[in-house]
């Protein structure tokens, strides 16, 4: 049996990695959606693995949407579900030449039916990424427009013009 190491006892002993996961995601090889929530912003990478050594092909960071029109005093709303679809639509456009399918990967985030992730994995999808997922988990497209939320409709349809 290998010897473990040191560094791995500890992240899995503080719950950052679950290696079974993450070796079932590795024989895969195929790119992987990573998708980490902050507590101001949500990140979305676009990672290849070689050896088990990821090398990150496409970032984006929902901090991004600023410059594309989302409203600066709603700069705290920037990890809500509508910023998510937005953050995965700006994704699929920076990485418009992927010709690969790529996989979900969420991480230690709990699998919750229209959440953040999954409106993120909306959005990548609909920008032209082919990624395999199920319709029954996506949220709604008024909860993804933000009808309960801080953000218009109007606004939100300017900022999706604009990354398209």
């Amino acid at each position: 049996m290998k010897k473990q190491t040191r560094l791995v006892k500890i992240r899995r002993r503080r719950n950052k990695t679950n290696y079974t996961k993450r070796l079932i995601l590795l024989k895969g090889n195929l790119p992987r959606l990573v998708i980490r929530k902050t507590n101001k912003y949500i990140i979305l990478q676009i990672i290849e693995s070689k050896k088990a050594q990821d090398k990150i092909i496409y970032s984006i960071n929902t901090k991004e949407l600023l410059k594309k029109g989302w409203p600066k005093e709603l700069k705290g709303s920037l990890k809500s579900l509508p910023a998510a679809y937005l953050g995965g639509l700006l994704l699929g456009a920076k990485a418009k030449n992927l010709k690969e399918k790529i996989i979900l990967d969420s991480g230690l985030i709990p699998n919750t039916k229209g959440s953040k992730v999954y409106a993120a994995v909306k959005g990548v999808s609909d920008s032209g990424i082919k990624i395999k997922y199920n319709e029954k988990v996506m949220p709604s497209q008024e909860r993804i427009e933000g009808a309960n939320g801080k953000i218009s409709k109007e606004i939100f349809n300017k900022i999706k013009e604009k990354i398209k």
